[in-house]
């Protein structure tokens, strides 16, 4: 499919593995030029080099606000404009309310919601004034159905989900769309480092297996293209029928 984004320059945040690798992967192969992220030089200048095309690796911390701005500018001064975000970060640490110390929440917040904030902030006013732009954030299954041990994502996530939902409904006569997507189980690195279990996370899925990183970043491609511009503000879950709910 076509999806008429050649030529346009995305930033596509943590992005040396997992989902975002392949988000990143996914819009280079559609003529996108892609500026990539990590906070290690090794793993982004190699993970750009995988994906080809002119991939831009940048050095950049984004589990921060100063950080993920820094990422945002550092993109655009590299491709000459950003027409693209894509804000994602890592996952903070598991735990329950009976092991996750007040003082873990904070760091989560910026992790999972101030970054993308930080970074939209840095993005979305060009993309305005040129009135072409798309924002996709990666956040989680839990923002629909919380997952057990992970307290921090779970609240983390749904405070940038709304943020997101009111900045889509803001900026969408300037069009610039804003929409998020929620992974379920997929093979990827964070789940490994979480210690799922392959076999009992492939169970919990109606499809019967856990997702590829590469259908996910075909998905986050096409909310980027020029056929998704009357879709905006969705939060669209993407895991394989694992969540069970109507709405």
């Amino acid at each position: 499919m076509q999806l008429g984004i050649e030529g346009r320059r995305a930033a596509v945040a943590a992005s040396s593995q997992g989902l975002g690798f392949a988000v990143a992967r996914a819009l280079a192969a559609e003529g996108v030029r892609v500026a990539m992220c990590s906070r290690n030089r090794e793993k982004i200048e190699r993970a750009a080099a995988e994906v080809g095309s002119d991939a831009v690796p940048i050095v950049a911390d984004v589990s921060h606000a100063d950080g993920a701005a820094g990422f945002v500018a550092d993109a655009r001064h590299a491709l000459g404009g950003i027409d693209i975000l894509v804000a994602n970060a890592g996952g903070p640490p598991p735990g329950t309310f009976e092991t996750t110390a007040l003082d873990a929440y904070a760091p989560a917040f910026e992790l999972n919601c101030l970054s993308t904030i930080a970074m939209c902030s840095e993005a979305v006013p060009a993309m305005r004034a040129q009135r072409w732009g798309r924002v996709v954030g990666i956040t989680s299954i839990a923002v629909r159905q919380p997952i057990p041990n992970l307290i921090l994502s779970n609240t983390a996530r749904a405070g940038v989900t709304g943020f997101l939902k009111t900045l889509a409904r803001e900026i969408a006569s300037d069009g610039v769309t804003v929409n998020s997507l929620q992974p379920g189980s997929h093979a990827t690195e964070r789940m490994t480092a979480l210690g799922g279990d392959p076999e009992s996370a492939a169970a919990a899925v109606a499809a019967g297996e856990m997702g590829r990183p590469e259908d996910f970043g075909a998905i986050a491609a096409f909310l980027c293209s020029d056929a998704a511009r009357f879709l905006t503000g969705a939060a669209i879950h993407v895991d394989g029928g694992a969540y069970a709910a109507l709405l």
